[in-house]
């Protein structure tokens, strides 16, 4: 749960890794003969043993050798055996994959503890490590292994020389749906209250980054990363002027390193250079609120998409000085679009699609996190004569978003969420990835609204909410029938 308060101390700078390559390479021997793509064995084989680590520096993911030195060079001899012992530095998950050799390890973080991959150099050439997390090679953890042959050079291409043969981690299979699984739909009434008239002042927020496993749909579960549980993660709101210090915790069972971007902040990446916080570990930033509006934030640690569709997003408010109009009743709105590896309607757990991600083809659009979060968990509920005002925004990480409430009009609609001079009497209010809008607008007439994105295709995917609104009906306002019929009647 999101709560002000003072923030805790900084936890210690990550530590170096342990150990390095240890054994030396034998000497060179003659190269085979005229043609091959590679080096004959060396007749004294050699077992490598490395010890390497996962950590950050420069805000950069890496691997780390013993002097602390990232990516660090790996070598060998063709017929050398490579025997890798690693863990963990900073807690999240990782793996070390040689795609050219077929070379994969298992996941590890720190519940897993350090892992050893083993497997004999049957080529010469230069072969790339990676870590195939999702963006963690984006964001630096790619090395070189280097593989001479018995003349002791390194080849410059290996092209016409056929893989060594590997066991190689088996794909994601398909799971029960989640016993565990939990609610993570927002409720959209959670809107901080109006603040009063007052001059700016110091406010305090504390985030923590959970990953958990959470409803998706009727028979279906999904492993989502949110802030404080929830998605959208917490509405915070600020005055224009105020000094924001701002704590992100990221919980100790974490698997991923998280951050936040907020897009209110003046400052590098929005926040998210100085709040890259590995599992078990905090971190806090201090910002001006500069700007009046509202203002979408997210997770901005790669692969900055997938964080965001897994939950990542959420709102922050930076009221103008004199505050907003008042109205009756305030609601919390959000937009996402997730990928599974199943098709839309699957059941049993599913694992996120990277492929689907990268092709814009979601299988699920969603209000507040889930399908039926606000139809069949929470309603947004108002009365006849109430005004209305919709806090939208979208974390996407991809679709536009076309608002539009079913039998309703805005009256005024504070475009791409700046709060001044709102348009007046809008139907459809268009809202990009990563943008917002603030919607108002008085309930004249009893019923039941459905809110939608007029991509009318996506209700079917999930996309839809309700406003019940209860009171008297106004038969001047709205009735079935003819106007002679009610003539009639009257």
């Amino acid at each position: 749960m999101t709560r002000k308060t003072t923030a805790l101390p900084l936890p210690p700078a990550l530590g170096a890794a342990v150990a390095a390559a240890l054994i030396a390479l034998a000497a060179p021997q003659p190269a085979s003969a005229a043609g091959a793509a590679t080096a004959s064995i060396a007749p004294q084989s050699r077992v490598h043993t490395i010890a390497l680590s996962t950590g950050l520096v420069d805000g950069k993911m890496v691997f780390l050798g013993a002097d602390g030195k990232p990516n660090p060079t790996l070598r060998g001899r063709v017929g050398d055996t490579i025997e890798i012992t690693i863990a963990s530095g900073e807690g999240a998950q990782h793996d070390i994959v040689f795609p050219e050799l077929n070379v994969a390890s298992e996941k590890f973080d720190a519940s897993t503890g350090a892992k050893k991959l083993r497997f004999k150099l049957t080529q010469a050439g230069r072969f790339a490590y990676i870590c195939s997390i999702a963006g963690h090679r984006q964001i630096g953890m790619e090395g070189v292994l280097e593989v001479t042959g018995g003349d002791g050079v390194v080849p410059v291409t290996t092209a016409a020389v056929k893989p060594v043969k590997a066991k190689v981690r088996a794909a994601d299979a398909a799971l029960p749906a989640s016993a565990k699984a939990v609610s993570v739909a927002m409720d959209p009434t959670a809107v901080p209250a109006p603040l009063a008239r007052r001059a700016p002042q110091l406010v305090k927020y504390r985030i923590e980054t959970v990953e958990l496993d959470g409803k998706l749909a009727d028979g279906t579960t999904f492993t989502y990363w949110t802030f404080d549980r929830k998605v959208p993660g917490p509405m915070l709101r600020v005055r224009v002027g105020d000094t924001v210090e701002l704590t992100l915790a990221n919980a100790r069972d974490s698997k991923m390193v998280h951050s936040i971007d907020l897009h209110a902040v003046t400052g590098p990446g929005g926040g998210a250079d100085d709040l890259q916080v590995p599992p078990g570990q905090e971190k806090t930033v201090t910002f001006k609120a500069l700007n009046p509006g509202l203002y979408v934030y997210h997770c901005a640690t790669a692969l900055v998409p997938e964080h965001i569709s897994a939950g990542m997003y959420g709102l922050i408010l930076v009221e103008p000085e004199g505050g907003l109009p008042k109205v009756d009743r305030e609601f919390y709105v959000m937009q996402g679009d997730i990928y599974t590896k199943g098709a839309h309607g699957a059941k049993g757990h599913q694992p996120f699609s990277t492929d689907k991600l990268a092709a814009e083809q979601p299988d699920y659009y969603v209000f507040n996190g889930a399908v039926g979060a606000l139809t069949k968990e929470h309603k947004l509920r108002a009365k006849v004569g109430e005004t209305v005002r919709m806090y939208f925004g979208v974390g996407g990480p991809n679709k536009i978003s076309s608002f539009h409430v079913v039998g309703e009009i805005f009256d005024r609609v504070y475009n791409l969420a700046a709060t001044n001079q709102p348009a007046h009497d809008v139907q459809t209010t268009l809202v990009a990835p990563g943008g917002a809008a603030i919607v108002e607008f008085k309930v004249d007439y009893p019923g039941h609204y459905m809110l939608v994105d007029h991509a009318l295709s996506r209700v079917g995917k999930g996309l839809v909410g309700v406003l019940e609104v209860e009171g008297k009906a106004d038969p001047s306002i709205y009735r079935k029938g003819s106007a002679s019929e009610h003539s009639m009647h009257d």
